[in-house]
C-alpha cells in the first residue's frame, strides 16, 4: 500500500498498518516512493549519450557506464554488491531505471558540463527542440555498429 505523508488520513491508516505488522510480529519493508523519471527524460539521455558517443568515438555502453556513471555521477550510481555464499564485496553499479527525475537530471547536468568542457561536445539542454531534432537525424544516418 502506498501512504501520502501530506494526507492526514494516509499517515492514520500508515500508523495502524504498521502497529498491526509489528502487534502480528510480521515481517516488513518501508521504502520511500521517489519520483519516476519520466519517458522525455530518459529519451533525452540516451540521445545526448548517443551524441557523445559518435563524437567521441566509442560506443554508447562504454560512454555510459564509464563516464556517464563511474567517472563523473559515481555518487549517485555506485552501490555495493556483497556475495551472498562467499561474503566478497564489490563495487556494483545502480541502473538508470533506479534514480529518480531529480537524480538523473543532476546527473545529465554534469555530464553536459564536462562534455563542452573537457571534450569539447556541446550537448543541447532538453528544450531546445531545434538542435535536438537536428542530433536526431544526423544519428539515425548512423548505422547502429557505428556507436
Amino acid at each position: 500500500m502506498i501512504y501520502d505523508s501530506n494526507i492526514e488520513l494516509d499517515v492514520k491508516r500508515a500508523n495502524e498498518r504498521l502497529e498491526w505488522l509489528i502487534a502480528k510480529g510480521k515481517q516488513f519493508e518501508i521504502k520511500e516512493k521517489r519520483k519516476r523519471r519520466s519517458i522525455a527524460q530518459n529519451s533525452y539521455l540516451h540521445l545526448i549519450l548517443t551524441w557523445y558517443a559518435i563524437e567521441y568515438g566509442e560506443s554508447v555502453e562504454y560512454v555510459k557506464q564509464e563516464v556517464f556513471k563511474k567517472q563523473l555521477n559515481a555518487h549517485i550510481f555506485k552501490s555495493e554488491f556483497i556475495n551472498r555464499k562467499t561474503g566478497e564485496v564489490r563495487d556494483d553499479w545502480r541502473s538508470t531505471a533506479d534514480v529518480d527525475s531529480a537524480e538523473l537530471t543532476n546527473a545529465i547536468d554534469r555530464f553536459r558540463d564536462y562534455s563542452s568542457k573537457e571534450a569539447g561536445i556541446y550537448l543541447p539542454t532538453p528544450d531546445d527542440m531545434h538542435l535536438i531534432n537536428q542530433m536526431e537525424r544526423e544519428i539515425s544516418k548512423y548505422d547502429k555498429n557505428y556507436y
